[in-house]
């Protein structure tokens, strides 16, 4: 590089150089320019991760954050969920999951910062977008535009929720953990459908929520002209490459929504997002000038009740670094953990350096950071090949890149980290049976099926569903009737009737003079659907039954007030009088089910019906009711429903959410098979388990059980780079600890467990998977022996990579790279 351009590059980072070392004598609070968020005068290198409170329990938060802050993140994001905390106008629940307030401080008291996406709507494949029901019934309103009743309403949520937590003191300008705020989420995608009136609510959400002087920046993400203050931010899988940066060019770089999965809907097949795609995706970000990157989601956790959006599977985010259960996925968790670690090696010259990029094909390429006048430099080093390693020279030293990934050096020396190379433990997630909990003896009552007796008609046409149900249930009955004689109906003898229901969505069952005809849905792609089966009439009085049911409200698009669900056209084909219109003839409508009146998922509700002993299968739409005993230990729980059909689950009258095993994936199996039961929700013993199904499930093979990810493995070879954890920063040297600079397996027990076998050791040429290894063709005798005496009856235990610790004399194999794989088990 010339001399000049040298010195173009520290004038146009001098006011960076300068404001660096004065910073802290601000005043508390958070401001920002274009290098980075300034956090009561500290430049920091945000490591962010989403955590739902709505998704978990209270009980579960304290060990889902400290998680959370061991894999390297200093910041927790949530949205902020309005018809959770106002179900109905002028009511307000911040109790329990909802407790918002508790979350913040939670998280405040283990040192980390909060992203508040106050929203209101939010998407996050939530029912209904975040936005309460009774929102739908404001008159001449309109969502998400400049629409008077709308922003009336908007306006009036959004300041509760910032003086209830100005009152708290929650944000950092108070001292609280809270450094951003998000208003509207993700608006650009439907903008244009509003025209002027989109463009007039960005800029008008944009001016209320800075004039609501919280002290702390406001972004909105995926909003390319945010208007100023408000900083706009990406969201994606590589906003390294695709985002185009913020808007103005004194605004950070800002990464809200880092998908470390795909969330799933019911029909979906299992998805995942490699470790090493992740991990490249936050060294490229950072690399490019990037100063927070959020993970979306760090922990799904579960959607609870009815909260899930429309075919959203009640299980969120199942793949992320921490599960479901609030377990950690290894290896995302611990290769996460590691990047965050290499990164932060790299904050001094990150922050305060100067960038330069070196291109060097159009595979290949060097960004480094040195701050002029000092030794500070950082390099990463990145080959977006995808199929062979590339061999890359900096500074007079060749460095070997593995396929599409990037080398980070802290030093601009030394590699201390290559995003594909994972040398973090693996587990793999075991379901074990209690022996406690599934001596169950089942019990069962089935709803009535109506007619116009029970449900007389009360409207000339079926009424659509959502607004009949207004988000309190999923069901709705729908009667009807109709007079034929023995000339109406087919002569010929096999012919039927073919009842024909073209429905808006999202699923049915049909009844005919009581009896079940069969069920339809529509999909995600697709809500509408046409049910048509053909049916036994006959002369005199017919009546047709349908159970029409949501599948949660849609959470995304635009003028969502509109969308509907439910029948809409109802006929009768193959009479001898031609095809019957019953669309016009009149229906009935009762909302919810007998058994959700009565709360017969409860204590006190289930005595209000009558139950007998269950045998197999029961007619559709049925109650069963059991109790059990809690599972022994203190590992999550789940339940698995083989022989059941569709509906919902409670324990002690709260619901863990919909299932759905007749939905079958493309693989044919069910998209989810367990669900996920709080510990929380359990008691010691009695347990009230009720399970409503729709289409005639049998219980019998329902079972209750603990989860662990107790089966733990390490697959690291005598090439792969030492863990990032033995490096550190001492006098602004990169420095090894004890292990030096040879490679290691790290194996670690969760929740205070020990390591109590060791199922599998080679050291050699072993291949497979975590829980499925075999030896190859080398391998040394005393590989399992030595790993024993270095980890049986630890919580941790580390192995050094070396052959001069192993019998490597007759194997035959000393020519090839060695790998040492280990399985282990943990317990307490």
């Amino acid at each position: 590089m010339s001399l000049l351009r040298s010195l173009c590059f520290v004038f146009l980072w001098l006011p960076l150089l300068l404001s660096s070392f004065t910073v802290a004598d601000k005043e508390q609070g958070v401001t920002y320019d274009r290098t980075s968020l300034i956090i009561n005068g500290r430049r920091e290198l945000l490591f962010s991760g989403s955590i739902h409170y709505t998704r978990s329990t209270p009980e579960m938060w304290p060990d889902l954050i400290r998680k959370a802050k061991a894999g390297g993140l200093n910041v927790i994001q949530t949205y902020v969920f309005w018809n959770a905390h106002e179900p109905v106008q002028g009511q307000f629940n911040f109790h329990g999951n909802n407790d918002l307030l508790k979350f913040i401080k939670l998280i405040g008291e283990n040192d980390m910062y909060v992203t508040l996406r106050v929203g209101p709507f939010i998407q996050a494949e939530w029912n209904h977008g975040g936005l309460p029901y009774w929102l739908r019934e404001v008159e001449n309103i309109t969502f998400r535009s400049d629409n008077p009743p709308f922003k009336h309403y908007m306006e009036n949520y959004v300041k509760m929720i910032i003086q209830k937590v100005k009152d708290e003191k929650l944000f950092a300008s108070q001292g609280g953990p809270i450094i951003l705020s998000q208003i509207e989420n993700e608006y650009n995608s439907i903008q244009l459908a509003y025209r002027d009136a989109g463009s007039r609510y960005v800029q008008w959400a944009a001016n209320m929520a800075v004039a609501t002087e919280t002290g702390v920046p406001w972004i909105m993400c995926k909003q390319r002209d945010a208007p100023d203050p408000v900083i706009n931010a990406c969201n994606g899988r590589h906003c390294g490459d695709t985002f185009t940066g913020p808007n103005k060019d004194y605004k950070p770089s800002l990464w809200t929504e880092n998908w470390t999965a795909q969330y799933r809907v019911w029909g979906d097949p299992p998805s995942q997002r490699a470790a090493e795609d992740l991990a490249y995706s936050m060294a490229r970000f950072f690399a490019k000038n990037g100063t927070l990157a959020n993970y979306y989601m760090y922990h799904g956790g579960t959607n609870l009740g009815r909260t899930s959006s429309i075919f959203t599977q009640t299980r969120y985010y199942d793949e992320a670094p921490l599960d479901e259960y609030g377990l950690q996925r290894e290896p995302k968790w611990s290769h996460l953990r590691d990047v965050h670690k290499a990164l932060k090696l790299c904050r001094q010259a990150l922050l305060f350096g100067v960038p330069q990029t070196k291109v060097i094909n159009s595979e290949l390429e060097i960004r480094y950071y040195e701050v002029p006048g000092t030794e500070t430099c950082s390099a990463f080093l990145t080959n977006n090949n995808t199929d062979t390693s590339k061999e890359i020279t900096f500074r007079g030293t060749k460095y070997v890149v593995p396929q599409r990934s990037i080398s980070i050096l802290p030093d601009c020396k030394t590699v201390v980290y290559n995003t594909r190379s994972i040398v973090s433990q693996h587990n793999s997630r075991n379901f074990r049976r209690s022996q406690t909990a599934n001596d169950m003896k089942w019990e069962v009552t089935s709803e009535v099926i109506p007619d116009t007796g029970r449900v007389p008609v009360n409207s000339k046409t079926p009424l659509e569903l959502y607004s009949l149900n207004k988000d309190t249930t999923d069901y709705a009955w729908y009667t009807t009737r109709l007079e034929l004689t023995a000339a109406d109906l087919p002569f010929k003898k096999g012919n039927k009737a073919i009842l024909r229901v073209a429905s808006l969505g999202h699923a049915l069952l049909a009844f005919v003079n009581g009896e079940y005809i069969g069920t339809a849905h529509g999909s995600h792609v697709e809500k509408s659907f046409v049910f048509q089966k053909g049916v036994d009439l006959k002369p005199g009085t017919n009546h047709i039954t349908l159970l029409a049911m949501t599948v949660g409200f849609p959470d995304s698009g635009a003028y969502m007030e509109h969308r509907y669900a439910g029948p809409r056209l109802v006929t009768i084909l193959g009479l001898n009088t031609g095809t019957l219109d019953l669309t016009l003839n009149g229906w009935g409508h009762q909302v919810g089910l007998d058994g959700e009146k009565v709360r017969v998922y409860t204590q006190g509700g289930s005595h209000r019906v009558d139950w007998s002993r269950s045998k197999g299968v029961a007619p559709p739409v049925s109650w069963y009711k059991t109790y059990f005993h809690a599972p022994e230990g203190k590992d999550p729980v789940a339940i698995r429903l083989p022989n059941m059909t569709k509906g919902m689950v409670w324990v002690n009258g709260k619901c863990i959410g919909r299932y759905w095993n007749t939905y079958l994936s493309p693989l044919m199996e069910p998209s989810q098979s367990e669900y996920h039961i709080p510990r929380s929700f359990i008691k010691p013993s009695d347990n009230l388990l009720v399970v409503l199904d729709e289409e005639g499930g049998n219980p019998d093979t329902i079972e209750i059980m603990t989860v662990d990810r107790d089966t733990i493995c390490s697959f690291v070879s005598e090439d792969d780079p030492p863990n990032v954890r033995s490096w550190s920063i001492k006098k602004k040297t990169i420095q090894t600890g004890e292990g030096g600079t040879k490679p290691s397996i790290h194996l670690e027990c969760a929740n205070y467990k020990k390591i109590v076998a060791i199922d599998f050791a080679s050291f050699g040429d072993p291949s497979g998977v975590c829980g499925e290894y075999t030896i190859g063709k080398c391998n040394s005798a005393n590989s399992k022996k030595l790993v024993e005496k270095s980890c049986l009856g630890k919580e941790r235990c580390d192995i050094m990579i070396d052959k001069s610790l192993f019998d490597k004399n007759d194997d035959g194999c000393s020519d090839i790279v060695n790998t040492l794989a280990v399985q282990a088990r943990c317990s307490y």
